[in-house]
């Protein structure tokens, strides 16, 4: 049986133009090499899989090629990579400086890429100050962290750095559609935007998931796929939910609610998502707020026409209340029926009385 490579691995990028919605941190490192201004440290930060450790590996690779090298040579001799979540004492950084002494055998750079950095112990990182300041000129550092505001300053003050972004959802569906079809996967646009909203940017998130999610339906994936297999709701839920508060409906509410905790939702879960739903709802009556809706156009139109449904005033007072129970529904003693009360209070703001001292 052949042996199956994930996606992540499969699809990491060998080159700049390759890596997603970091083009101001690509252009300036491939501009660095061309010019020579390449510093010796460099501080790589920003949430996780979102290509810190990829664009490390491909600035290691390209600072060693030369006329005499071959685009597909990797120089893998001449990188070397510390996990300082499990390699964080001084002894760990007294024998990687050990090592920055010595000159490579071919290429020109030794590139040294620290991920995790800032799990080094305050020894290490003062270990590691010297080297950091005055580097041999066949060194380069990468630190790669997620957590910058950990690394102490004197480390920052030594550093380039270059802050890594979230990549949106729509450069994570541009990505997933063109991996959907070098696979010979069907998979519906609403189906990878859950994914790409799942995965809050994260491309590694993204790329895990549609793999899950292939061994789950096979070839084509559906909305509704995806929403079984990662257990969330999905629009239509929130659509339905939002109806029956229009029409204050209580009881079919209620009864609604008790369906979604049967199937495994977590009460919190279900409030939490209907206050964003309400955002989306105030993001879409006015054209141009509408650009703030990361979903499918076909679902924007359902957005568009149930906003026109609610007043202003309705909709912040909507927010205001799920927003409230949001917040104080893990201290409260009885959490279901702390749900229960915020969606009869939301089913009331529409009532015709209210309604009537409204206007």
């Amino acid at each position: 049986m052949e042996q199956y490579v994930v996606s992540a691995l499969k699809y990491r990028p060998q080159d700049f133009e390759e890596v997603i919605g970091q083009e101001a941190i690509t252009r300036s490192l491939d501009n660095a090499i061309k010019q020579n201004h390449l510093a010796q440290a460099l501080l790589f930060c920003g949430p996780r899989g979102v290509g810190k450790t990829t664009c490390a590996r491909i600035l290691a690779r390209k600072i060693n090629i030369d006329d005499s090298s071959s685009d597909i040579e990797d120089f893998s001799f001449n990188i070397f990579e510390l996990d300082a979540a499990s390699n964080n004492s001084v002894d760990d950084i007294r024998s990687l400086t050990d090592q920055v002494r010595i000159p490579p055998q071919n290429g020109h750079y030794k590139v040294y890429i620290i991920d995790e950095a800032h799990m080094l112990s305050s020894a290490a990182f003062n270990a590691f100050l010297k080297t950091l300041e005055e580097p041999p000129a066949h060194a380069v550092f990468i630190l790669a962290t997620t957590e910058k505001h950990k690394i102490i300053p004197t480390i920052l003050s030594r550093c380039q750095i270059f802050d890594f972004k979230r990549i949106t959802v729509s450069d994570t569906v541009n990505y997933l559609q063109k991996i959907a079809v070098d696979q010979g996967v069907e998979a519906e646009e609403e189906a990878l935007h859950i994914i790409a909203q799942k995965a809050e940017g994260a491309m590694r998130d993204a790329l895990s998931i549609f793999d899950r999610i292939v061994s789950y339906s096979g070839n084509r994936i559906s909305r509704k796929d995806v929403s079984e297999n990662l257990n969330i709701l999905d629009y239509d839920n929130y659509f339905k939910l939002s109806a029956l508060i229009l029409e204050n409906a209580i009881p079919s509410l209620l009864l609604e609610f008790d369906e979604l905790l049967k199937k495994g939702f977590d009460g919190h879960h279900v409030i939490t998502g209907l206050s964003s739903h309400f955002r989306d709802l105030m993001v879409s009556k006015h054209q141009p707020t509408q650009e703030l809706l990361q979903v499918p156009k076909n679902t924007m139109s359902s957005y568009i026409d149930q906003a026109q449904k609610w007043t202003e005033e309705w909709l912040l007072e909507a927010i205001d209340i799920s927003n409230s129970c949001e917040l104080s529904y893990k201290n409260s003693e009885n959490q279901r029926l702390h749900a229960e009360l915020c969606l009869m209070q939301l089913a009331s703001i529409s009532h015709p009385s209210k309604k009537k001292s409204l206007d």
